[in-house]
C-alpha cells in the first residue's frame, strides 16, 4: 500500500532551550529565516506525502497558526506591493493538508503517536521527530519509503555513530541485506557502554504499519511513566513483524540543542547565495584561531 500520510510529534516541552520556550514552542524556534517545523512539513511535502498530522501540546498554538492563512498580513503584504514575501505566506498556508490532534497529558513518545490513529487509520505512515533536520538529495524519509516499497514492513533511519555517542541513541542489532539496508534483529535504547554491539544508532524518522497500533497500545510505561517508541519496535521484531533499517544518505542535525541548532543555522546560511559570503566573511574577522 502506498504511504500517504505523515505524522509529525510537537508536543514535547523543550525544557533545553528555556527560557526561550517557556511561551514559544520549540519547534518555532528559527533556522535562518524558518522555523523548524517547516524543515520537516518541507521535506515531508518533497517526498510525496499528501497528508501531515501533527501530534501538538496545549501550549502548542503557534505552530497551527504558521501552517494557517493570514487574511490580514496578506493585504499588508499586497498593498505594500512586497511579491516575494506574500508568495511565501500563501505557500504555507498552501504547503500540505495538516491535521492537528492534542497530546493531552505528555506519557511519552509512543503515547504521542498513538493520538494519531483516528487520523491515520488502518495504513503504513512516515514518522518525523522534528529535532532532527536532516539535510540531503533525496529526501531522508523518501529513502526510507523506497526501502519499505521494496521489503514492506516498517523502517526505521540509522546513522553511524562513534561508541561513546551511541549511549544517548536507540541501537539497532542489524543483519545487512543490501547497501545501507539491514533487517533488525534487535533494538535497544540508550545501552551502557558495555552493552554497545553495533555502531548504529536510531534517528528521527521512520515508516511504520498499522500492525504497530495495537503494540502501541500495550507499551508498558518506561524510565519516568513515559512509554517509549523504542520499547514498541522491540515487542514489533518479538512478535515476528519485520523492522528494517535503512541508512541514510544526507547531513543530519540535532536541533533539540542548543548547540545543534546554532550549528544548523550557521551551516544552511552559509549555503545559500544571498547572506553566506557576508557570514563567511564575519566568521572570518573573528579570528577564532
Amino acid at each position: 500500500m502506498k504511504v500517504r500520510k505523515a505524522v509529525v510529534l510537537a508536543a514535547g516541552y523543550g525544557t533545553r532551550f528555556l527560557p526561550a520556550t517557556k511561551a514559544v514552542p520549540k519547534e518555532m524556534l528559527p533556522l535562518v529565516d524558518r522555523p523548524v517545523i517547516q524543515y520537516i512539513v518541507e521535506e515531508a511535502v518533497a517526498a510525496g506525502l499528501e497528508h501531515i498530522v501533527m501530534v501538538t501540546s496545549g501550549a502548542k498554538r503557534a505552530v497551527e497558526d504558521h501552517f494557517d492563512r493570514d487574511a490580514d498580513l496578506e493585504r499588508a503584504l499586497a498593498q505594500k506591493k512586497d511579491q516575494p514575501a506574500l508568495r511565501e505566506v500563501r505557500r504555507l498556508g498552501d504547503m500540505a493538508d495538516i491535521a492537528f490532534v492534542r497530546q493531552k497529558e505528555r506519557r511519552g513518545i509512543a503515547h504521542a503517536v498513538l493520538m494519531a490513529r483516528r487520523v491515520v487509520g488502518e495504513e503504513p505512515f512516515a514518522l518525523f521527530f522534528p529535532d532532527d533536520v536532516i539535510v540531503a538529495e533525496v529526501p531522508a524519509i523518501r529513502q526510507l519509503l523506497d526501502v519499505h516499497a521494496r521489503y514492506g514492513g516498517s523502517v526505521l533511519a540509522v546513522q553511524r555513530l562513534p561508541r561513546e555517542e551511541i549511549v544517548h541513541y536507540g541501537m539497532i542489532t542489524p543483519e545487512p541485506i543490501e547497501e545501507r539496508v539491514y533487517r533488525v534483529r534487535g533494538i535497544l535504547e540508550k545501552p551502557r557502554l558495555e552493552q554497545v554491539t553495533s555502531d548504529l544508532g536510531t534517528v528521527g524518522r521512520y515508516v511504520l504499519g498499522p500492525e504497530i497500533w495495537p503494540l502501541l497500545e500495550r507499551t508498558p510505561p518506561g524510565i519516568n511513566g513515559e512509554m517509549q517508541l523504542t520499547d514498541t519496535l522491540a515487542m514489533l521484531i518479538n512478535e515476528g513483524y519485520p523492522l528494517y533499517a535503512c541508512r541514510y544518505e544526507g547531513e543530519r542535525f540535532d536541533t533539540g540543542r542548543p548547540i545543534g541548532l546554532l550549528k544548523a543555522a550557521v551551516a544552511l546560511a552559509l549555503r545559500r547565495e544571498d547572506i553566506g559570503p557576508e557570514l563567511k566573511d564575519y566568521l572570518q574577522s573573528l579570528h577564532l584561531g
